[in-house]
């Protein structure tokens, strides 16, 4: 009986339930300052159902880089369109986006695998201001919004769960 009670025990606090992953999602979501993106965020990803506070931000990280890849894309797409006045503000945005895809994401993904938050917390936060400034270049008419909106949310998510591993 002993040995039956010893791996029940074990095996309960070995594998969390789906419950208590469900718990460890809503309740990191809750100290972030969006909680609906974060855990829809973090529910459409399988991943999340196995992961610590670590792995969840390791995973907002994966978000942001796809936020980041669609507003390029975007910007991308915009260029090929529009007039040669909005080019420039086209071009300084794209430079953004390439900034977080090359900087301020690596920079994120590193120091959470290194285990130094603090690094990952700045790249989050360089990340949504960089959409900010992109949003900023069209003075009010940005054919961006949607996506710098976007990048900016998720990335002020990623830099809240992370400070929470501080």
């Amino acid at each position: 009986f002993l040995l039956i009670s010893i791996q029940t025990t074990y095996s309960r606090s070995t594998f969390p339930s789906k419950d208590e992953k469900l718990s460890l999602i809503e309740n990191t979501c809750k100290k972030t300052p969006n909680y609906n993106i974060c855990f829809q965020s973090l529910k459409e990803n399988s991943g999340s159902s196995v992961a610590d506070v670590t792995g969840l931000a390791q995973i907002m990280v994966k978000v942001m880089k796809a936020k980041a890849n669609d507003g390029l894309n975007k910007i991308h797409q915009l260029q090929r369109v529009r007039n040669i006045g909005a080019r420039k503000a086209l071009s300084s945005c794209g430079d953004k986006y390439k900034a977080i895809l090359v900087a301020d994401i690596p920079q994120a993904i590193e120091a959470l695998e290194k285990g130094d938050p603090k690094f990952a917390e700045d790249g989050a936060n360089d990340a949504a201001n960089e959409a900010s400034y992109c949003e900023s270049e069209f003075n009010g008419k940005s054919p961006l919004t949607i996506q710098n909106n976007a990048m900016h949310d998720v990335s002020v998510v990623t830099a809240a769960m992370v400070r929470q591993l501080l």
